[in-house]
């Protein structure tokens, strides 16, 4: 299936509510991992320095989540590949659980 240009008529498909997968695979996403959260108030934030340590709400070992547009997807551990951080999933998050966080 092709994209449409401004000037061809819609496909039957596209009549039908068919979403284009071509399209879709390119649309770009944001991934992230998060190692955990902390909320600090205000004057405490005003008084990091550098050295300073923020204790998060993660244990050390803990899996790390990975997001997609803000949505946990999966989680996993922390590789280093080729001298550069990365993750290896543990576990994917169910679609039906992911619906239930929306």
């Amino acid at each position: 299936m092709s994209e449409l240009t401004p000037t061809e008529a819609p496909t039957e498909a596209a009549d039908k509510g068919h979403i284009n997968t071509d399209v879709l695979q390119n649309i770009p996403v944001t991934l992230s991992i998060e190692v955990g959260r902390a909320q600090i108030k205000i004057r405490d934030l005003m008084r990091l320095t550098q050295g300073s340590v923020v204790e998060l709400d993660r244990i050390a070992g803990e899996p790390l989540d990975l997001l997609v547009n803000n949505t946990v997807v999966a989680q996993g551990e922390v590789v280093l590949v080729n001298d550069r951080y990365g993750i290896r999933l543990t576990r994917v998050v169910p679609a039906s659980e992911r619906l239930d966080n929306l």
